[in-house]
């Protein structure tokens, strides 16, 4: 692999004996993209083929089609359902197989999917899932005929409102090889080991009970081969994941569930979760029906009883009791880095401070965008401050404190597109944290419905048996590094076309932004 990880401080050089019993071989996964198609046969589709009883199935529309859309199999009297999902739609009027034009009888209508209207929300809208599906089905950008609008969402805010202000030429003319998109993750020069990943970004926490044990296994092995991270949430730590150790972030919650010495020992990166932006003052939940022997185990709890985290610390009250904690880690688990991951309140900028000073290497802030559909609406619409805001006002108060190159700033809560990921850099981020996104290159279609146990039509928000076999583990893996790889190609052209050679150049450009509400034009003070 072209950017291992860094090897000079072996584990017996920096462990205690406590810690290397718990190590085991590390399993490798290639970063290869390919073919992870749909899991079910009817996908869905921008657009959708009507057949009228006029069709006398000459198959002239099955010869003409390149994508397969129409099926006519032999010995079958009549057509099979078509693969609409492959249809270009309208695009394909441009060229000599518009299957609508070669019907002699005239029986195929082209209509927009009316399930459209239903899927989806104003953040995600139905154009960003279905561009996304592709992408992990893939490995690649949509292509244009598709006419997918997936950069931006319909919020009307946010990142929705702001655009990068692309060159006509770039000022430098780069080969996509000389771009690295690496991040570094220790900057306090403490003697811990140095951290780095291929990509600016790694999963979020999705804890096993709010996520099935395959949805969990597949974002781990896609942060294996990608040379990043994943989180295991605030559910504790399977024994399945053992073999991803070295990509594994392990999470310290106020519900402590899961949290033991062992499993702070076994991962490079542990992480204190004092809040969570979706959600800010009332701690996580996972509801009666999701825990199930399996989750009641590994939470070292009750079967079919709901959970609810407190939402502080019980034991931290300031600064010094969180350096206290962060001090506690250390001590267990000698190679490890912390991460401090905490909301978006007012005084985030003060909150950020205080956490470095504390002794933390990563501060992580989570916006109001974020989480799953079993955060309450009450909580997600009204609480947290918008990511967006909160990632200036810390960069810039890092850096006049002196201190913005010293410590690593991660975000998250509502980055859905590698060109939020990129704003989210321009605008003073060194990376982000995905979660939903993960979760849409599943299959998920957003119905909200993660706080149910049976309730995840798709099997990826379930700790159900029956329904978690709906993703098989192969696939889901794939899926995620096809994304993973979709977006890095996208990351690079947004490099390029800046002419800047590192995606560590591109933090805190907000020269190269624009918002659509002002002049267009961030030179002038808007």
């Amino acid at each position: 692999m072209a950017d291992s990880l860094v090897q000079e401080n072996k584990p017996k050089q920096i462990l205690p004996e406590n810690t290397e019993k718990t190590l085991v071989p590390q399993v490798e996964i290639a970063r290869v993209t390919a073919p992870a198609g749909p899991r079910f046969r009817n996908e869905i589709a921008k657009y959708i083929i009507r057949r009228s009883s006029d069709c006398n199935l000459c198959g002239k529309c099955a010869e003409a089609c390149p994508y397969g859309v129409h099926q006519l199999k032999p010995g079958y009297k009549l057509f099979s359902a078509p693969h609409q999902h492959v249809c270009i739609g309208p695009s394909c009027q441009q060229t000599d197989h518009y299957c609508i034009e070669k019907c002699p009888q005239k029986a195929l209508k082209m209509v927009e999917n009316p399930m459209l209207k239903a899927m989806g929300d104003y953040r995600w809208t139905p154009d960003m899932i279905m561009a996304t599906w592709k992408m992990a089905e893939t490995g690649d950008s949509p292509p244009p005929e598709y006419g997918f609008d997936y950069q931006t969402g319909a919020s009307g805010g946010g990142f929705d409102r702001l655009r990068f202000k692309f060159p006509d030429k770039p000022p430098v003319e780069l080969s996509e090889d000389e771009i690295d998109t690496s991040i570094e993750l220790n900057h306090r020069n403490d003697g811990r080991p140095q951290i780095k990943i291929d990509v600016p970004w790694y999963g979020g926490g999705m804890s096993f009970g709010s996520v099935s044990n395959v949805t969990q296994l597949s974002k781990a092995r896609a942060s294996t081969a990608f040379n990043t991270f994943t989180c295991t949430g605030e559910g504790g730590y399977m024994e399945r994941m053992r073999p991803y150790d070295e990509h594994i972030i392990t999470q310290v919650a106020t519900g402590l569930f899961g949290v033991r010495e062992e499993t702070i020992q076994r991962v490079r990166i542990v992480e204190f979760k004092y809040a969570q932006g979706a959600k800010p003052g009332l701690g996580g939940h996972l509801l009666a029906d999701k825990v199930t022997p399996a989750v009641a185990k590994i939470r070292e709890t009750v079967t079919g009883i709901s959970l609810f985290s407190p939402f502080p610390f019980h034991s931290v009250y300031s600064i010094e009791d969180h350096k206290k904690h962060m001090d506690w880690i250390k001590h267990v688990n000698r190679r490890a880095l912390i991460s401090t991951k905490v909301s978006t309140p007012a005084d985030v900028d003060m909150v950020a401070v205080g956490s470095y000073s504390a002794g933390t290497h990563i501060v992580h802030l989570d916006g109001g965008y974020g989480g799953t559909g079993a955060a309450p609406d009450i909580a997600k619409k009204n609480i947290a401050m918008p990511i967006e805001y909160a990632i200036i006002k810390v960069h810039r108060f890092l850096q006049q404190e002196g201190i913005r190159d010293k410590v690593t700033l991660i975000v998250s809560g509502g980055l859905r597109t590698s060109h939020d990921i990129a704003k989210a850099i321009a605008m003073g981020a060194d990376g982000v944290v995905i979660g939903t996104a993960e979760l849409v290159a599943l299959g998920c279609l957003r119905c909200g419905r993660c706080e149910s146990g049976r309730g995840c039509p798709r099997g990826i928000a379930t700790t159900d048996e029956e329904l978690s076999k709906l993703v098989d583990l192969e696939w889901g893996t794939q899926r995620i590094i096809n994304l993973y790889s979709a977006w890095r190609k996208e990351l690079v052209g947004i490099l390029k076309s800046f002419g800047l050679r590192s995606v560590r150049e591109l933090r805190g450009r907000t020269d190269l932004l624009m918002h659509l509400d002002y002049a267009n034009d961030t030179e002038h003070g808007q």
